[in-house]
């Protein structure tokens, strides 16, 4: 059952206004669906649109950042709980700890980071959370090569591709949370990529 779903975005105040658009979309359907949004807890870029949108939608905003960010007055004050660690290695296990479900949107090497963390715990059984790639205007394409070269390769393990499910838009991306997880992870992964 879901009831928190974490967010992994951008705090890149540079990035085109339709990033912003689609994180602000994502806030407020996330809300709407009655879940509470977890994320980096920052008020800047996607992570600002993102919150408004929850916010938006009377959604509950958990945000996690590190001490560091509180310094320099990067934190979101007008989250409903607002968490501050020591380092980013402690917001990240917050942060997947908090959710019950993860989203990537497209973002920097710090989503990165975020994103293969949980995709290789689901790996390894260590949680059986969903996670989307929320692949906006092609952004994750890279990505997706990447891991299937890997796959050809014999690097990644051909079940890689059932960990995570791919969608182009935010009705897509919430769409796949309301359903049971078993019943959606075969479902066929971005058909831009070719799996040979």
């Amino acid at each position: 059952m879901i009831r928190s779903v974490t967010v992994y975005c951008s705090s890149s105040r540079e990035i085109k206004p339709a990033y912003l658009a689609v994180a602000h979309e994502l806030g407020h359907a996330i809300a709407s669906a009655g879940w509470k949004l977890v994320y980096g807890g920052n008020y800047l870029g996607s992570m600002a649109a993102l919150a408004d949108g929850a916010r938006s939608a009377n959604g509950a905003v958990i945000g996690i950042t590190p001490r560091l960010m509180v310094g320099k007055g990067y934190d979101d004050k007008h989250c409903s709980e607002l968490i501050v660690v020591d380092d980013m290695r402690q917001r990240k296990a917050l942060l997947e700890a908090r959710g019950d479900a993860f989203i990537a949107m497209p973002g920097g090497l710090g989503t990165l980071e975020e994103l293969s963390e949980v995709i290789v715990g689901r790996l390894l059984k260590y949680h059986d959370k969903p996670i989307v790639i929320l692949n906006i205007d092609g952004f994750y394409d890279p990505l997706l090569a990447f891991i299937e070269q890997g796959i050809k390769e014999k690097f990644v393990k051909p079940r890689a591709r059932e960990l995570y499910f791919i969608a182009t838009s935010v009705p897509a991306a919430i769409a796949h949370l309301h359903h049971p997880p078993a019943a959606t992870a075969l479902q066929p992964r971005s058909a831009t990529i070719d799996p040979s």
